[in-house]
């Protein structure tokens, strides 16, 4: 295995070559462009439609990914990575998806919010543990993290109806999803960091690959497969929503693994966080419902985060970013020694 870090690209669009800031910014970008599309389609399907097939409808996307990277030429003949790698990584991703939907059978939206709000905090916590990572994060990451976290909870939490409503069970199974999530964002960045041979098609294909059977025993034992298929029957227009969100939800997906590979977890997960601070304002401009102080003050907060999370990037962009590249094993199972490598 090379030491090199790989060259990253993201649709044509060259990263390697730009300073840290230009990379941070075209990732967010496309991130955020995927994921609010799909946050609209999500709302006209789940809400307008009132079709509620969460599992069907990832069953759905899943194909369609499928169709897209095969239009960008990858193969697996181009893979790096054994399979069993992307078992243990689409086991955890259909562990969390499963925690968190059954975890509203206990908990009401309001409740659940919070938990998986502090998202980001997990991920910092448990990169100390992932082998191959042992990220240790200065101060004013977590400051930063905090402070997202915070405004995030105040500024949703503003017009909410109804009180956040716990229960034992409920709590443990969202405490569980929020590990997995930890473990997810974790172990797609060691693999990047183990093998930076490894691509964001090859990671999407093999997740998506070896997801996709993990799907289908939820939809059988809740009967979803059955209505989902009949409901859709009735309503073909519905796919054609589903295939527009699926490849905005694709340029998203690969832009988030761009974030992962290139910032780390951590990074990424406070970008997906903020994303649902700007998907939230976006409704309260576009449909002119009043802000009130609570809503200022967790915006302010959610600023404060993502501008210190931000100064340094700012600071460092002007000389060379070195970024730990290789802690891999050899062929015989011992280390070699960890390299940098200017991104």
């Amino acid at each position: 295995m090379g030491n090199e870090e790989q060259a990253r690209s993201l649709f044509g669009i060259s990263l390697s070559d730009k300073p840290i800031w230009k990379q941070f910014l075209i990732c967010s970008t496309g991130f955020f462009f995927g994921y609010l599309v799909n946050g609209v389609c999500e709302e006209y399907v789940y809400n307008r439609l009132q079709f509620s097939y969460g599992w069907y409808f990832t069953f759905v996307q899943g194909f369609v990914y499928l169709f897209l990277i095969y239009l960008q030429g990858f193969t697996p003949k181009q893979m790096v990575n054994p399979w069993k790698t992307y078992v243990k990584l689409s086991a955890v991703l259909m562990g969390s998806h499963g925690l968190t939907k059954g975890s509203l059978a206990f908990l009401n939206y309001p409740a659940q919010l919070m938990f998986k709000s502090t998202k980001v905090l997990p991920v910092m916590v448990m990169g100390a543990f992932i082998p191959g990572l042992r990220r240790k994060y200065p101060a004013h990451e977590y400051v930063s993290a905090i402070l997202l976290v915070v405004g995030l909870i105040l500024f949703t939490l503003a017009d909410a109806k109804t009180s956040p409503n716990f229960s034992v069970i409920g709590v443990v199974m969202i405490s569980g999803a929020l590990v997995m999530d930890s473990f997810l964002g974790n172990l797609q960045e060691a693999i990047f960091t183990l093998n930076p041979e490894t691509t964001q098609m090859e990671m999407l294909f093999c997740s998506t690959v070896v997801g996709l059977p993990f799907l289908i025993p939820p939809m059988l034992v809740t009967g979803e497969l059955f209505k989902a298929w009949d409901s859709c029957s009735q309503h073909l227009y519905v796919y054609g929503v589903l295939v527009f969100e699926a490849m905005a939800t694709f340029i998203g997906q690969i832009s988030v693994l761009s974030l992962i590979a290139i910032f780390g977890a951590a990074t990424t997960a406070m970008v997906t966080t903020a994303r649902k601070a700007v998907t939230l304002l976006l409704s309260y401009l576009i449909f002119t419902k009043p802000l009130t102080e609570q809503h200022g003050t967790g915006l302010l907060l959610i600023a404060m985060g993502i501008t210190l999370k931000l100064l340094p990037l700012q600071a460092d962009s002007s000389k060379p970013v070195y970024k730990r590249v290789s802690s891999s094993a050899t062929s015989d199972g011992s280390e070699v020694e960890d390299k940098a490598s200017p991104v």
